[in-house]
């Protein structure tokens, strides 16, 4: 087989999926080439402006919609536009063309005959439908075209959201399909998931089945919009969307349209009347009421007497809006302090009262589904817990939640409520199998139905996964676990809420250096979860304030600062690989790592004056460090300084890694970027390996590092007066800015200087510590603590 090069993709279709797909193509670094329809009654002698409306609308809406299509506004330079007519011509010099336009047959035909006109034979073909049949695109077409032919579903938003499913015609040729599933993964940063050619395929099939049961268990215990919806959200490792949150956001006509769909082509569908539309679905739709897009749907936002802005839940059985209303159950409130989802999971499940009969019957319902959909909708059990987890954003899946539960246990409690499973979960049990996934040496394996045996999950060595190593366990404390990873690498992972930094987790690096020093290559920093870190415990730090334990509070900053230090200046490399929230001290600890693999999707930056605080883990030095690094003769040395003042001031956090390295959190030509967040940790460790075989020594401390003094302090108090003056910030923000302005230009010295990074440190130290002491500082704490949401300006 030829080795196959992707450098440019034609994108056919420019609506909301269309112009998505084509940024998130742009933003992994390919050239692009998105086409639509000319807009009705424009002639062809009209300018290529007028020609090309829709399509240039379309992607303007794209690139400024929130959240952002795209990791760096720059790759939008990397999409050329044109339409059907005058450009169609151009797909002859793409290497992949996907299809995005309108959901009907007859119309994607009369695309791909205009495609076989100019499609250069071996080119990828596929389309991105989500619910016709594949191979119904097939038909008529060239030999050629059908074996490059391939269903590639993203879901929305495309950059978001991990899924893409992979569904061949049996036409298709493998290695086509295998070039997709390592394509997806490797460049666009996809979880990619195998499907037949069945309705809805797997995500969509599973996801919506889950919709309407839970509207029908809704209906069944008498349970409201808003019970549902804090029910199924976080407290079960679900996005916070819930349910009915997330049909008011995908469009409840799009909901309906599956959910018939699947009704309709799905006449064997053991549950096929869990797909009948409730009557009061059907009115909403009548009634126009379908979500977002329409205003109002379950949810209708509105403005009160007061003017404040307020959101309206639907009473389904009078069909009126009336304001929210926060339930309360008793097994979920006892439920809520336990982090684990396992355990949290199985205490929901045990619950007495109406919450635990919902969870029980929803899970029973949905074990009972998954178990008859292998093997039609799939053959092996792992793509459908793939596909829920990418698409619909579960923390955990279906399969896994029921190993969690007990296999035997729950499905001796199904049958015993009258719900059936497929017979191949029957004769799992009874050849003593008892999970449907199993860990071994480090390893995942899942159980195979057609063999009857368990087999390695596929990614193998690419896709390390820290707790499935508990056997390889060398140390633990109250929040961190340190990992023998192998090849010589441990690894080290906490487990706090939010996986905030304390004194057990700086515990936790301190011993994993040491313990690296003596016997390893080097260690590997990264969490399992949604986050990285939100940063530093400020709980702790709120505390000691407030008790006014300023001794203790100093310990505390020195601790976190040493152990930065640590890291910066062990005698092994020590590489980090944040992803999601990676704020505060968690951004301290990316800048002082000697290498960073952060997933593309990482939210970084040195966030502390969102609460009235200068970092204080060794933020403020790196950044003093990295702007004297970054001094040039040919620019005045107090922009450098300006710049990397105003990214903490504003408490200023990249929307992406690729924009973390223009925050100058991580450093081009040596910190990388990893598109597919579950690879991470493997290029971390390949990175120890890396660094360290190449003979890796230990840095010097540094005592060069250039301050400005009173030349640019002047410059920094002018700034924050003028701000202040126009009121774009407050007493207090002048007072944290000039703090920061101060240790920034290293005190008021009356020349520049060359300090050590220990001065720097032990001047953030004290402006932290006095900062404490501010009133407007503790409230602002306390404010974030009650929210329970990480910093933000």
């Amino acid at each position: 087989m030829s080795k196959r090069i992707i450098k440019k993709v034609a994108v056919l279709g420019s609506g909301v999926m269309g112009s998505r797909i084509a940024c998130h193509f742009a933003g992994v670094g390919l050239q692009v080439l998105l086409l639509d329809i000319v807009p009705k009654d424009v002639t062809k002698e009209a300018k290529p402006g007028e020609r090309n409306k829709i399509v240039n609308d379309a992607l303007t809406a794209a690139i400024k919609s929130n959240p952002s299509p795209v990791y760096h506004k720059n790759v939008v330079k990397k999409i050329t536009t044109g339409n059907f007519e005058d450009n169609m011509k151009d797909i002859a010099t793409c290497d992949w063309i996907i299809e995005v336009v309108v959901e009907r047959l007859d119309i994607k035909k009369i695309v791909f005959d205009q495609v076989e006109q100019y499609r250069k034979p071996g080119t990828l073909i596929t389309s991105n439908t989500s619910g016709i049949p594949i191979h119904m695109m097939a038909e008529g077409r060239s030999e050629d075209f059908k074996k490059h032919f391939c269903g590639t579903h993203f879901f929305n938003p495309p950059r978001y959201l991990r899924l893409l499913e992979i569904i061949p015609t049996p036409d298709t040729n493998p290695d086509v399909v295998d070039f997709l599933m390592n394509y997806g993964d490797l460049y666009l940063g996809k979880t990619t998931v195998l499907c037949k050619d069945t309705p809805a395929f797997i995500a969509n099939r599973v996801g919506v089945f889950g919709m309407m049961a839970i509207m029908n268990v809704k209906e069944k215990l008498g349970l409201s919009i808003d019970e549902i919806d804090a029910l199924t959200g976080p407290i079960i490792g679900r996005p916070k969307s819930a349910t009915f949150r997330t049909g008011d956001v995908v469009g409840l006509d799009t909901l309906v349209k599956v959910a018939k769909g699947v009704a309709d082509n799905c006449p064997d569908d053991e549950a096929i009347d869990q797909f009948a539309i409730p009557a009061w679905l059907d009115k909403m739709i009548a009634n126009n009421w379908l979500g977002d897009k329409t205003g109002q749907g379950f949810f209708k936002k509105t403005k009160n007497e007061k003017g404040e802005k307020e959101i309206l839940t639907l009473n389904l059985e009078t069909m009126e809006y009336g304001p929210r209303i926060k339930p309360k159950f008793a097994t979920v409130e006892a439920a809520k302090p336990i982090d684990d989802l396992y355990s949290r999971l199985k205490m929901l499940v045990a619950g007495q009262d109406k919450a635990g009969e919902f969870y029980r019957l929803f899970h029973y319902g949905l074990f009972s589904y998954i178990s008859h959909r292998i093997p039609e909708i799939s053959d092996e059990l792992y793509r459908v817990d793939d596909g829920m987890m990418a698409g619909f954003g579960w923390e955990i899946g279906a399969f896994e939640s029921w190993d969690v539960l007990g296999v035997a246990k729950t499905l001796e409690a199904m049958k015993a409520a009258g719900y059936k499973v497929a017979p191949w979960v029957d004769e799992m049990i009874a050849a003593g199998n008892k999970s449907f996934y199993k860990v071994e040496n480090g390893k995942k394996y899942a159980y195979d139905p057609a063999t009857k045996t368990y087999k390695l999950l596929p990614g193998g060595e690419a896709f390390i996964v820290m707790s499935n190593y508990t056997d390889k366990q060398i140390w633990k404390n109250g929040s961190c676990k340190l990992y023998d990873l192998g090849d010589d690498v441990l690894g080290l992972q906490w487990f706090t809420k939010m996986g905030s930094i304390g004194g057990d987790v700086l515990s936790g690096i301190q011993t994993a250096i040491d313990k690296a020093e003596k016997n390893y290559k080097g260690l590997v920093i990264a969490n399992e979860g949604p986050n990285f870190s939100a940063g530093a415990n400020v709980g702790m730090i709120f505390m000691l304030a407030i008790d006014q334990e300023y001794d203790e509070l100093d310990m505390a900053i020195r601790m976190f600062q040493n152990t930065m230090m640590r890291l910066r200046y062990s005698s092994i490399p020590v590489v980090a690989a944040p992803h999601g929230l990676s704020l505060g001290g968690a951004c301290e600890l990316s800048l002082h790592s000697d290498k960073c693999c952060p997933a593309a999707e990482t939210y970084t930056g040195l966030v502390e004056l969102g609460v009235g605080l200068i970092p204080g883990g060794g933020g403020t030095k790196e950044f003093v460090l990295r702007a004297s690094d970054e001094m040039h003769e040919d620019e005045p040395e107090t922009i450098t300084l300006k710049n990397r003042f105003l990214s903490i001031a504003t408490a200023k956090v990249a929307t992406s890694a690729q924009e973390g390295f223009d925050l100058g959190v991580y450093r081009k030509g040596l910190d990388e970027v990893v598109m597919n967040q579950g690879r991470r940790i493997a290029e971390a460790k390949k990175s120890v390996i890396e660094i360290f075989d190449s003979g890796y020594t230990t840095p010097v401390q540094r005592n060069d590092i250039k301050v400005l003094g009173q030349s640019a302090l002047g410059a920094l108090y002018s700034g924050i007066h003028a701000m202040r003056t126009a009121n774009y910030a407050t007493e207090h923000d002048s007072v944290v800015a000039k703090k920061l302005a101060y240790v920034m230009c290293g005190g008021d010295l009356s020349e520049q200087t060359l300090v050590s990074e220990q001065y720097l440190l032990d001047l953030e130290r004290e402006a932290f510590l006095s900062l404490c002491g501010e009133k407007k500082t503790l409230e602002r704490i306390q404010s974030v603590l009650k929210s329970g949401r990480p910093i933000r300006n």
